[in-house]
């Protein structure tokens, strides 16, 4: 993978990651969890899919392959 779309990946994780955790403070989020005991989906996935790709854009950048 080339450093763009790994540095690409790796601020849109960030990026996702800073959003599902404002979600999971949200108010919608504090009524999902006073009755399922869990934030809401939305911050869930939100949070996931920024790991995931903080992840493989980190990996991308620093053990890609040498040309």
């Amino acid at each position: 993978m080339s450093k763009i779309p790994s540095l690409a990946l790796l601020v849109v994780g960030v990026i996702l990651l800073i959003y599902g955790i404002n979600a999971s403070n949200s108010v919608s989020s504090s009524i999902s969890q006073t009755f399922n005991g869990a934030p809401s989906n939305k911050s869930i996935w939100l949070i996931g899919i920024g790991v995931i790709g903080i992840i493989s854009g980190g990996v991308g950048l620093f053990f890609r392959r040498a040309p």
